[in-house]
């Protein structure tokens, strides 16, 4: 439902938050301090670890995974090394339902992420599109796709969430939301940590941390990261190695015990990467395409044809647009197939990114059992993609994208922990400010200007755009959690959403594409003289909804904990501003919002050394933002309506030195509705398969330590995953979809009890040939593209804790 929103000011917001924090500060003097127990608290935590129970965080509080009535995947650091996830994309090999992709389509960036939780998520990275799926590091939201590509250094535990999530999260998720927490300073200890890796295709890698006590009060901890590695993708042109790694990482916090009842935590991390590129690979072309006939009939392929001015009929090289299957290096055709490891391409390519951001954690008790707590944060991106998406020398199409966003937020919450009763009441605001430059040079449109420059081997044309686009979103949640009687548990919350979407556009095409950007960029429409497509003025656009969820959960016996719960969830919509022509009235075509009504049935169980965790949901899927293309342009349309029905299980088997992990999915999704669109062309019909809903995931790990002698344990491991069938865009394009494949990782450890690790690896142990990303707009532009995961690769690592 769209309705007006008021506009607040950035300043009044910070200042707000600054008397908020200053606020609860004060009330550590105005009022008694009613401390919880620190002893209690600690023991309570040694308990939980001697009985190898797992505490998660999913309802924003500790609690047991058992006893929690949520589809959550829980992750140790400990758990993360000894699986070998590095990154958080590593996730989607363990967790049940999730794919998390590399290089989201047309970004060009290997950091740009692309994540679906239970076939919900989103395929555009750019920052004209909310994700489906919110990624929070140490409970700040991460606005953009690119900043969700985390490097898992040190990390105290990751959960993933599945399902929506909104009345206990600040901001508003579709589709799950996946937590990460950094470790936290440790108050009164000097300790540290360290490792370095070195393996295949020159890697070298390594992080390190330490901890220093700051007085018995206070304590800082810092940490940082590199990865080196070359690519794995060569270039046939100039011999460049794309998909390599340059990244490094700085992260530090410092806690401060302020007070009896008073705690503050303030952190900060910055990440950045300088790489070549995103390592596509030419997947297809189709020679009857516009583009890659006007592209051949230039290079003198002979038999080419296209049906365009100036070639007037009885000229040769006029027809139906056609490109022969023949291997001559002038024809745009599926010869360019240079294998999964080679690419085609020579246009420039690169992907850069540089994230940072800093936040403040206070937490108040105010009494035994209620706490005020605020996160205040801000985080700022930078980001740049080339990609030469035909991966031919020819100049079918080009995209560079870059973009600059800033985000400031802040939540508070009022925590209620009253044995019998639980519960959370929150304000959240967040506003983002994004800038993003796209130019686009193509070989269309297909007029006699164009055509005839081509055909003169001159240049074509360039789609060049600019886009101010603003977030700002209020919201108030709250949850709660009573035990009517023993093991039976009534938990119920709302939300209330308020979003407004601005976007200022100033979009052209260029011809002859040589020509710099303008300086200054124009203002005015064709409709008033000048060159633009839509009209250089703020569009606005507010999305409110009232959104909640329910649950009943029931402790049968100590060994079993069920439970039903009910979310209602949505997705704000906003504006496309991707335009290779004037859309109706010149102006930008909107989307809608997105809402997704969930059910899910689920039983925990605990035997002591065995743990099976099982979940049948079914989400109803409406309004969907699918892609449809106007020409060479994807834009977002309202247009879908589909049913996910499916079934998860997890379960984990410790005994002595052993242990096994295992989880799978079951998926079932179903487009029930496609709503035509005038003027577009559907990507999707029903029948069709979700993007990155594969119908089975499964994954196991096991692993045996092995006492051999004083204070040694030897402990191999090995961890598999198999995927079905995935495809990676909306609708059916053979060239770019991904059969089963199964992939194995291996490691043997030496460790010590003084705290030093030696561990060898192969990860792709089996040197699995498997698809991870995928892209294609074979009707008019007549490309597919696709990203193969690296093959097989060796390490070894040396590890130091103190």
């Amino acid at each position: 439902m769209r309705q007006s929103f008021t506009d607040i000011d950035m300043r009044l917001a910070r200042s707000s938050c600054m008397a908020a924090i200053i606020a609860a500060a004060g009330l550590v003097a105005a009022a008694p301090a009613a401390a919880q127990d620190a002893d209690a608290a600690e023991n309570a935590e040694d308990d939980a670890a001697a009985s190898g129970q797992i505490i998660v965080t999913a309802r924003r509080r500790d609690e047991s995974l058992q006893e929690t009535p949520v589809a959550v995947t829980a992750f140790s650091g400990e758990a993360l090394e000894a699986r070998q996830i590095t990154q958080t994309q590593d996730l989607e090999k363990f967790t049940p339902s999730l794919q998390f992709k590399p290089a989201g389509q047309l970004s060009g960036n290997s950091a740009a992420s692309v994540v679906f939780i239970r076939g919900i998520g989103q395929l555009d990275p750019t920052a004209a599109v909310d994700p489906g799926v919110g990624v929070y590091i140490d409970e700040v939201y991460v606005g953009r796709s690119v900043g969700g590509t985390i490097e898992l250094g040190d990390i105290a535990s990751v959960e993933v969430l599945r399902g929506p999530q909104g009345t206990l999260f600040g901001r508003n998720t579709i589709g799950g939301a996946i937590l990460v927490r950094t470790r936290e300073p440790e108050l009164g200890e000097f300790s540290g940590r360290a490792r370095f890796r070195v393996g295949e295709d020159n890697l070298f890698e390594g992080s390190a941390a330490l901890n220093v006590p700051l007085g018995e009060d206070a304590a800082m901890r810092v940490s940082g990261g590199f990865r080196s590695r070359d690519g794995y993708v060569i270039r046939a042109f100039d011999g460049l190695d794309l998909g390599n790694d340059d990244v490094y990482t700085v992260n530090g916090s410092l806690k401060w015990e302020a007070g009896p009842a008073l705690d503050i935590v303030v952190r900060g991390d910055y990440t950045k990467r300088d790489e070549n590129g995103a390592p596509f690979v030419f997947a297809g072309m189709n020679e009857n395409a516009p583009v890659p006939a006007i592209v051949s009939v230039a290079a003198g392929c002979p038999g080419a044809t296209i049906p365009f001015a100036p070639l007037v009929p009885g000229d040769p090289q006029f027809g139906a647009p056609n490109v022969p299957l023949i291997d001559d290096a002038r024809c745009a055709n599926d010869f360019y197939n240079l294998g999964p490891y080679v690419n085609g391409g020579t246009a420039p390519v690169t992907s850069t990114s540089e994230v940072w951001g800093v936040s403040g954690t206070v937490s108040l008790d105010l009494t035994d059992s209620l706490t005020l707590k605020s996160i205040t944060a801000y985080r700022s991106t930078q980001s740049r993609g080339i990609r030469d998406a035909d991966n031919t020398p020819f100049l079918i199409i080009t995209t560079d994208v870059g973009a600059e966003s800033d985000q400031f937020s802040q939540e508070l919450q009022l925590q209620l922990d009253a044995g019998a009763v639980n519960g959370i009441v929150g304000a959240y605001y967040f506003d983002e400010d994004t800038e993003e430059r796209a130019t686009v040079p193509l070989s269309f449109p297909p007029s006699p200007p164009v055509i005839g420059s081509i055909l003169a081997g001159g240049p074509g044309t360039r789609d060049l755009q600019f886009s101010q686009l603003e977030t700002k979103s209020l919201a108030v949640f709250g949850e709660v959690s009573v035990e009517v009687v023993q093991g039976l548990e009534l938990t119920g919350g709302l939300r209330y959403t308020d979003d407004q979407k601005t976007y200022q556009g100033t979009v052209l095409n260029l011809f002859p594409a040589t020509l710099p950007d303008p300086d200054p960029l124009p203002t005015e429409a064709i409709p008033d003289g000048g060159p633009l497509f839509i009209y250089n003025t703020p569009n606005e656009e507010s999305f409110s909804a009232l959104t909640g969820s329910a649950s009943i959960r029931y402790q049968a016996a100590d060994w079993i904990s069920t439970y039903l719960s009910y979310a209602r969830s949505f997705k704000s919509g906003g504006f496309n501003t991707r335009y290779n022509a004037p859309p109706p009235g010149f102006v930008p075509v909107p989307f809608d919002e997105e809402t997704v009504d969930s059910y899910e049935l689920g039983a925990k169980m605990d035997f002591g050394d065995f743990r099976l965790n099982l979940v049948a949901f079914q989400a109803d899927y409406k309004d969907i933002q699918l892609v449809f293309r106007q020409g060479v342009v994807p834009l977002l349309f309202n247009a879908g309506k589909a049913r996910i029905k499916g079934f998860e299980a997890e379960a984990a088997y410790r005994a002595g030195g052993f242990t096994f992990d295992t989880g799978m999915s079951i998926l079932d999704d179903e487009i029930l509705t496609i709503t035509p669109v005038p003027g577009a062309t559907a990507t999707v019909a029903p029948g069709d398969e979700l993007p990155l809903t594969p119908s089975f995931q499964g994954n196991f790990g096991i692993s045996y330590e092995v006492p051999v002698g004083g204070s040694l344990y030897l402990t191999p491991r090995f961890d598999g995953s198999y995927t079905s069938r995935v495809t990676f865009i909306t609708g059916s394009v053979p060239e770019i979809e991904q059969d089963g494949y199964f992939v194995g990782n291996a490691s043997v450890t030496l460790e010590h009890d003084d705290g030093w690790k030696l561990q060898a690896g192969v990860s792709n142990l089996f040197d699995e040939r498997y698809l991870i990303q995928g892209n294609a707009s074979l009707a008019t532009l007549g490309y597919a593209e696709k990203i193969y995961a690296r093959p097989r690769q060796w390490y070894v690592q040396a590890s130091l804790e103190f």
